[in-house]
């Protein structure tokens, strides 16, 4: 006798949509071609854990924890893959003859609906190597050499704004949150290389209106890209953006259009960025809205990123006094006088980049390179690198956890006797690896060294009790939410600056 179950269109609709997430999940888990990947089985079932660790700023730290119990190879996604091994640096981000690259994932990477594209938006492997092949001019070493004047006044000029906090209380010392001085002095550096202009940070001690917006929008900015893994979501989200939000985005932007014009109108030669973009008949080598575009990225990318390495790196120093104490020896004892602290004298000084070193392994500007598509063969399936689970790797590193910049002097990779003998450097890779390798890591490196030499042959540096900070206990967005790193500064006496 068979049984006839009748069901009216609307509930057998009704039941197919209840049926359907719970028939995803099942394939996700035991019929999707990753289901062998190692990983925590509610994240390879449903997206809503990656969104949620997102969102709540702990993803960097869920993937280190994941890392850790899985292995090097992580299924965090039903359909994505992260990697925690050396080796996937160049797998994933160097090209390799008559093999096809692996491009951006367009749903991090590709630009907004009418919007140019910017060099970092630029998915296409030619399109983004024109675009780069034109501003590379501006981010050589020689290019550096006539630029460093400029990068010395704004360090300079830091040194002074903290020097007088020092001389105001009366004792020649004071307690000052880092964090923001950094920024100031990187955004006033790029200002002036990329317009010609500083966005006056220094000059007025208090961030620029563009630059408060911009870290305002960090956050927001996760949740925009957790709606982008659901497009009905996102439709709707997106129509919900209020008329005011639309206009601090469009001002926010028109800032750097204005700032880029006033560039272009200026007829005078200097050795800024934007000078190898103009022809001697002035005209621009690449469209205007692609030159704003990303012009716009590079100021992000081109200031907040070192700031970041600056202020994990004193962090560290100042909680080390071993290290610190080593560090002092060494720039004291380099230079004669404040003046004569150059970028040429502060390259090559072993100590002081062993630091920067450390401070890039322990504290990546960019914890967790955003995903590439394995080509073809590989199912387009999302693929990532966890720099800071990597970095942090105790099979990899010893004593992964300290900062300890010993393990990158020259004895420690050439005395088999070190502790630190066996350390996988070639796993460190803050700047990336591969034809889309950070454009300005020269001038990343000038100020990091020139900063941190400058600052230690001043002043006396030091934690203060109570208020020190864990750099394992910043969460990261699609930056690092960093908090104030608070030091004690005393002006040294025979500074002389």
């Amino acid at each position: 006798m068979m049984i006839q179950i009748s069901l009216s269109p609307w509930t057998a609709t009704l039941l197919a949509i209840l049926a359907y997430p719970i028939i995803r999940i099942i394939h996700n888990l035991y019929f999707h071609p990753l289901s062998r990947i190692p990983g925590p089985r509610s994240w390879a079932a449903s997206r809503l854990p990656f969104i949620g660790a997102l969102i709540r700023g702990t993803i960097v730290h869920d993937f280190q924890r994941l890392h850790a119990e899985y292995g090097p190879v992580v299924r965090i996604a039903p359909n994505e893959v992260t990697f925690a091994a050396a080796d996937a640096w160049t797998d994933i981000f160097q090209t390799r003859p008559d093999q096809p690259q692996f491009l951006k994932d367009p749903l991090w990477w590709a630009r907004q609906p009418g919007h140019p594209d910017s060099l970092l938006s630029a998915i296409n492997p030619d399109k983004h190597a024109h675009m780069r092949r034109l501003l590379s001019p501006g981010f050589t070493p020689r290019a550096l050499r006539a630029q460093e004047p400029f990068v010395q006044k704004y360090v300079n000029l830091l040194v002074e704004r903290l020097q007088d906090l020092a001389k105001d209380t009366g004792v020649g010392s004071a307690e000052v949150d880092m964090t923001p001085w950094f920024n100031y002095t990187t955004f006033d550096i790029f200002g002036d290389l990329g317009f010609g202009e500083s966005f006056d940070c220094l000059q007025h001690s208090r961030y620029h209106p563009w630059i408060a917006i911009l870290f305002n929008s960090v956050k927001a900015a996760s949740f925009v890209i957790s709606a982008r893994f659901y497009p009905l979501i996102q439709f709707v989200l997106l129509k919900c953006i209020p008329p005011s939000l639309r206009k601090v985005q469009r001002d926010h932007f028109q800032q750097i259009v204005d700032k880029v014009q006033r560039r272009l109108s200026w007829e005078l030669q200097r050795p800024d960025f934007m000078s190898h973009l103009i022809d001697k008949n002035g005209e621009l080598a690449l469209p205007i809205g692609e030159l704003n575009a990303t012009f716009m990225i590079l100021t992000t990318a081109g200031s907040e990123t070192t700031a970041t390495a600056l202020t994990g790196t004193l962090n560290y120093l100042a909680n080390e006094r071993p290290a610190l104490a080593q560090l002092e020896e060494e720039i004291r004892g380099a230079f004669k006088s404040f003046e004569s602290i150059t970028l040429d004298a502060v390259r090559n000084l072993p100590f002081l980049n062993a630091v920067i070193h450390e401070g890039l392994r322990l504290c990546p500007p960019v914890p967790w390179m955003l995903p590439r598509l394995v080509p073809e063969g590989g199912s387009m399936t999302p693929v990532s690198i966890q720099a800071y689970a990597l970095n942090r790797d105790p099979n990899l590193f010893y004593k992964s956890s300290s900062f300890l910049p010993e393990r990158w002097l020259p004895r420690a990779a050439s005395d088999p006797t070190s502790p630190f003998f066996h350390d996988e450097r070639r796993a460190v890779q803050p700047f990336s690896v591969g034809p889309r390798a950070c454009l300005g890591q020269h001038l990343a490196w000038a100020e990091m060294r020139l900063i941190l030499a400058k600052l230690i042959w001043t002043f006396d540096m030091a934690s203060i009790e109570g208020k020190r900070v864990r750099w394992e206990d910043m969460r990261t967005y699609l930056l690092v939410d960093r908090k104030p790193v608070n030091v004690r500064i005393t002006l040294r006496e025979g500074a002389g600056v």
